[in-house]
């Protein structure tokens, strides 16, 4: 085979292309549901919540970042941030060494609507994740989803995947499970963790 011929039909292609379409646009219909209604007491829409859930694991992120690992338009990123500072959940700056970019960060109350929204996390009223049930009882856990995740890093690179696991790692280590709530763990716990790992 030639360099640059394609190995599949174009049959193939368009069956695949239309069936990952269909089954992210079901998932995602279902996923936009539940994740309104995990945020909607918090008078948030899910632009504003990824930019806080980003903003959290970033401890300092640039408009652009925030656009490019919130998978959003960069004007679109802007504005959701503008509204969340006048909320007083965000604040902006400017670094010395780079006046180009605007960076934003969370406020004290914006940490504080975070580690909220953590808590108020409802397992049961996620239709996904009951969706998924079934597979975590067959096979003890829950799907990985290990050929989604290549796609999108095909699509989007290796940066992108490592912000998103960056934040999955943090949520691991930075949050326990008191009560059937997710709470930040305080700085004693976080302390007798990393001993214990010594």
């Amino acid at each position: 085979m030639k360099h640059g011929e394609q190995h599949y039909s174009i049959k193939e292609a368009m069956m695949f292309s239309q069936r990952i379409a269909q089954l992210s646009k079901a998932l995602w219909k279902s996923i936009e549901k539940d994740w309104q209604q995990w945020i909607k007491p918090f008078d948030l829409n899910i632009n504003e919540h990824h930019i806080l859930w980003i903003a959290y694991h970033f401890k300092g992120a640039s408009i652009s970042e925030i656009a490019k690992f919130g998978v959003m338009h960069v004007s679109t990123a802007f504005n959701f941030s503008k509204k969340l500072e006048e909320r007083g959940l965000l604040s902006f700056s400017k670094k010395q060494d780079d006046k180009r970019n605007t960076y934003i960060e969370l406020t004290e109350k914006g940490e504080q609507v975070f580690l909220k929204l953590m808590e108020s996390y409802d397992p049961k009223q996620n239709a996904v994740l009951n969706g998924a049930l079934p597979l975590r009882e067959l096979y003890g856990k829950f799907p990985e989803i290990l050929e989604m995740m290549c796609i999108i890093r095909n699509i989007y690179g290796d940066d992108f995947m490592e912000i998103f696991e960056k934040s999955f790692e943090n949520i691991q280590t930075d949050f326990i499970e008191e009560e059937g709530k997710l709470i930040k763990k305080t700085l004693p716990e976080a302390e007798k963790e990393v001993a214990s790992q010594s």
